[in-house]
């Protein structure tokens, strides 16, 4: 094998790991996005609950960001921007929602949502790879 076509070999199995590590980041906010806008008056029933500001439009805005910005990292379209977004979404989200830290589970989901976080600053600085809309336009 030449050195050229290890090199592209590599690049090709780079690339594939970033479109796998771009659709596991992305499937729970595609989802949870979806869930959220097929049933907005419980998402906004529990974002009332949790004392959130205007719950129906903080319902719609969360679950756009969600589902827009899942989508777009699977596509890879304006991955590091998104990527970014998402990722202090999910701080965000970690810290409105999972700071009650004496519950076992409490934890577990903010320290998710501080891994997933990592998973996007990666993201963001590795770009989306040559299986992605970013790489088709340049």
């Amino acid at each position: 094998m030449s050195i050229s076509s290890a090199g592209t070999a590599a690049a090709s199995s780079s690339s594939t790991t970033i479109l796998l590590g771009r659709i596991l980041l992305a499937v729970i906010f595609v989802l949870s996005g979806f869930n959220k806008l097929a049933d907005i008056a419980g998402t906004a029933g529990y974002f009332g609950s949790m004392g959130l500001p205007v719950p129906t439009v903080t319902a719609v805005v969360v679950g756009l960001i969600e589902l827009l910005g899942g989508l777009a990292i699977v596509v890879g379209f304006q991955t590091r921007i998104v990527a970014w977004v998402l990722a202090a979404f999910t701080i965000a989200t970690a810290l409105v929602a999972h700071t009650g830290w004496a519950d076992q589970n409490q934890m577990i989901h903010f320290l998710k949502n501080v891994a997933i976080a990592g998973g996007f600053l990666v993201l963001a600085s590795s770009g989306a790879g040559a299986y992605s809309i970013d790489a088709k336009r340049g």
